[in-house]
């Protein structure tokens, strides 16, 4: 499964830095992961559902570490390319980030 489009919308807020929305094989999207400042640094949160208790169930996620550490990867990467463009944190209208893995936006191998 490859990631085909990311799209990001920064929020400029204290932990929560960003929605993403990302596209597999240009066949199935996954909407609302979250981009959180965490005490170590930015991390991506699966989207989740807060359960009558209170907790937060998470509606999707990755099966394997692999595929975890892809997406994350990935999102993280579109979120930093993101937030070099809007330095405030926040905009206006969702930016899209095509994506090709292993490949910049030149084609070219990004390893």
């Amino acid at each position: 499964m490859k990631i085909t489009e990311i799209r990001i919308h920064l929020m400029g807020e204290d932990r929560l830095k960003a929605f993403a929305s990302v596209t597999f094989d240009d066949s199935f999207v996954v909407r609302n992961m979250k981009v959180v400042e965490g005490t170590k640094g930015v991390f991506l949160c699966m989207p989740s559902r807060k359960l009558p208790d209170g907790t937060h169930k998470d509606m999707v996620h990755p099966i394997n570490q692999e595929f975890r550490q892809y997406l994350e990867e990935n999102v993280l990467k579109a979120y930093q390319a993101e937030l070099a463009k809007n330095p405030t944190g926040a905009t206006q209208n969702n930016t899209v980030l095509e994506q090709e893995t292993g490949t910049d936006n030149t084609g070219n191998d990004a390893h």
